[in-house]
């Protein structure tokens, strides 16, 4: 099912108003100070939240995640892309989801903010490697990384969920409803590829950007803190939405808060040669049989739309919807439209519903 056509920026009278100082958007983190209401009207405080928790996966690997709205909801997992940490799905958004009836669970990839780091090399040279086909070996496929997320559902009691991914996190979404389809109730693909090559390619102007600085380790030095949010701003000038700039301070803020979370560049490395690796998945796409909705803005530099083209046209049934004016990133704006995706597609599920 595809949109009758790309869905325009929302206008100011149907899009909520975004924070003081914050410009004209969000980017969907929670580095952006949140205001006393959630852009849906809602108060802040009236979503039962989790403190950040771990979850033992296996042979010593724990992942870091948080928990939004009652267990009683349709659990819904969150799944972030490449080096991404779980606060870049905004808190505003989660407990929006909440409120719409789901159990809302997002977490740090492995190689990600607060969850285990892989003791692995990590060099620019396989990532260039992978990037022109040549063999490669990855310290971990997308599989694996699939393979956490349901191990983290075990851990949780949760028999199964709705699943929704953003860039890499939607590829991982994909393999776990390839993987493990009992465990998926719904599926959404947002920003995301197919791993066919030929689609969802990057802009080349991103690839340096990409790689700059690998080190490993931690830091807490305030010369590396500086370094990493100067290094995000500029990236993120590149990859952001057009029709919904931020100030170069909003950026920053958000950088901060990601580095405080915890920051693994060695592990965004690994990442980006799993994501690099994967096979195509559409052959196995095409045997899907769930509720699918795939979201896509039509100015993203960092996964060319080809790649939510190629992912709606392989799962059977999938609905493609496509945003003007939106890159690589989930404006504030548009956080009721997401929700409302979601929902309607979880709408579509199997699924029990919340007494």
């Amino acid at each position: 099912m595809v949109s009758p056509g790309p869905v325009p920026p929302p206008t100011a009278a149907s899009a909520p108003a975004a924070p003081s100082g914050l410009g004209s958007s969000g980017l969907g983190s929670s580095a952006l100070d949140s205001p006393a209401l959630d852009p849906d009207g809602h108060p802040a405080d009236d979503v039962p939240t989790s403190g950040p928790a771990m979850a033992p996966i296996r042979d010593g690997l724990e992942l870091c995640y948080q928990t939004f709205g009652e267990r009683t909801g349709e659990p819904l997992l969150l799944v972030m892309g490449l080096g991404a940490p779980m606060t870049w799905w905004d808190e505003r958004m989660c407990r929006m989801l909440a409120r719409r009836g789901f159990f809302v669970v997002r977490f740090d990839n492995r190689d990600t903010g607060r969850s285990s780091a892989v003791d692995a090399p990590a060099r620019r040279s396989d990532v260039v490697r992978a990037f022109l086909g040549l063999p490669t070996r990855a310290p971990y496929t997308l599989g694996d990384m699939a393979a956490d997320a349901v191990a983290l559902l075990d851990h949780l009691d949760l028999p199964a969920a709705h699943v929704a991914g953003i860039s890499m996190g939607g590829m991982i979404a994909q393999r776990v409803a390839i993987d493990a389809p009992e465990r998926v109730w719904s599926l959404a693909s947002i920003m995301s590829t197919t791993g066919r090559r030929g689609v969802g390619w990057q802009h080349p102007s991103l690839l340096l950007p990409l790689l700059t600085d690998t080190r490993a380790d931690r830091s807490t030095s305030d010369a590396d803190r500086a370094s990493y949010v100067r290094q995000s701003v500029r990236t993120w000038r590149l990859t952001g939405s057009p029709a919904y700039r931020l100030d170069d301070d909003a950026l920053a803020r958000r950088a901060e808060d990601t580095w405080d979370h915890g920051v693994n560049r060695a592990g965004t490395v690994r990442q980006m040669i799993a994501v690099l690796q994967a096979p195509n998945r559409e052959p196995e796409l095409r045997r899907l049989c769930l509720p699918t909705t795939v979201v896509h803005g039509l100015a993203d530099k960092m996964v060319h739309v080809s790649g939510g083209r190629a992912t709606a046209g392989a799962v059977p049934g999938a609905e493609l919807v496509l945003v003007e004016g939106v890159g690589h990133d989930v404006p504030l704006p548009l956080f009721g439209f997401v929700v409302d995706a979601l929902r309607r597609t979880a709408d579509r599920a199997d699924a029990p519903h919340p007494a």
